[in-house]
């Protein structure tokens, strides 16, 4: 009974550990990706080559082959037009290496999870839900494809409508796989006294997700560098270009104005949705066990928002808007960990 029950807790440890390293790489395969944006070089490889794309340019002759394939596109032609091979070289370098670990996380994930259905690892159940992941991370690199191409014909710049669906499903798949970390990394638990009301965790994650999507929608159109000014913007809460009816008009999601303007203020809701849940939780001295968890969380929504101002007053400098990005990543990481302690059990740390 005891060398079984030794057997299956290092099965659990030997699957948690290709899980936990997955998430690692997708957490990176996100800050590079922002990287990617922030330095205008996800357009900078016009082709999709699932295989031969492996390879990088070596010869001089094949990085002027590269380069070539770049000027034919608009963001050559009307912004990058004095470009050198040198300046080319880095943006190609920042998108090759965002695809790379697109290619690295597919074979990391599925070669393991095959290897662990083979040898019983895992129970069906759970099999469905990583099959499922995988599937999910497979059709990401299809948007992420599907996204560059909005920007090789007419536009300068990628769809941010595209950039936002690409960063919202690497959040997605990111939650999904830390989930499942936690699940088979606490397998001695027991069940808690009282769990949190109204699921209002799942309502926070919600609009944290909400948040993200809004940001990549704020980044694709550059409306981090208007209005560098908080907590008004300009001389005013609501931005002077718009009126107060283009808020209920689908054009929103087209003006940097306005898209600034949400992105401020739901991040004001989710600090106020998570000062209630704060509330709940010290009132409730059936609830201490989530006290830890809320504090955690509170330190990165507190970073986050920090750094949030400071991006905007720098108007999105690159080193700030990316530890924004980072940030984000630390933010849902708490929320999982305290959705997946509320939903399921009292871990035994």
């Amino acid at each position: 009974m005891y060398i079984t029950s030794m057997f299956n807790k290092n099965k659990n440890l030997y699957v948690a550990n290709w899980i936990l390293l997955t998430t690692l790489l997708v957490a990176i395969m996100i800050i590079v990706g922002g990287l990617t944006r922030l330095t205008d070089s996800g357009l900078s490889i016009t082709k999709w080559e699932l295989f031969t794309g492996i390879i990088p340019p070596i010869t001089l002759g094949q990085w002027i082959d590269a380069f070539n394939e770049y000027k034919k596109i608009p963001e050559f032609k009307i912004q990058n037009f004095s470009m050198s091979l040198n300046e080319f070289k880095v943006i190609y370098w920042w998108e090759y290496i965002h695809r790379l670990l697109g290619r690295i996380i597919g074979i990391v994930f599925i070669l393991p999870l095959i290897f662990f259905t083979i040898k019983k690892y895992i129970n069906f159940k759970d099999l469905i839900q990583l099959y499922l992941i995988f599937l999910l991370i497979s059709f990401q690199g299809f948007i992420g494809w599907y996204m560059v191409e909005s920007g090789l014909t007419e536009n300068i710049d990628v769809s941010h409508y595209r950039l936002s669906l690409h960063l919202t499903i690497a959040f997605i798949i990111f939650s999904l796989l830390f989930w499942n970390y936690l699940k088979f990394k606490y397998t001695n638990t027991q069940i808690v006294e009282k769990k949190l009301p109204f699921k209002i965790e799942f309502i926070f994650i919600f609009f944290l997700i909400i948040q993200i999507s809004l940001g990549a929608l704020v980044s694709g159109l550059d409306a981090g560098q208007i209005y560098q000014t908080w907590p008004l913007m300009g001389q005013e809460y609501y931005p002077n270009d718009s009126e107060y009816s283009d808020l209920f008009k689908f054009s929103l999601f087209e003006s940097p104005s306005l898209l600034q303007f949400l992105h401020r203020n739901i991040a004001y809701f989710i600090f106020i949705l998570f000062s209630i849940i704060a509330t709940i939780v010290f009132r409730d001295n059936q609830l201490y066990i989530f006290r830890g968890n809320i504090l955690l969380i509170f330190l990165f929504l507190l970073i986050q928002i920090f750094l949030g101002v400071f991006t905007v007053l720098s108007g999105a400098h690159i080193v700030i808007a990316s530890l924004h990005q980072i940030g984000s990543i630390f933010l849902i990481s708490s929320v999982v960990f305290l959705i997946f302690k509320n939903s399921t059990v009292n871990l035994q740390l």
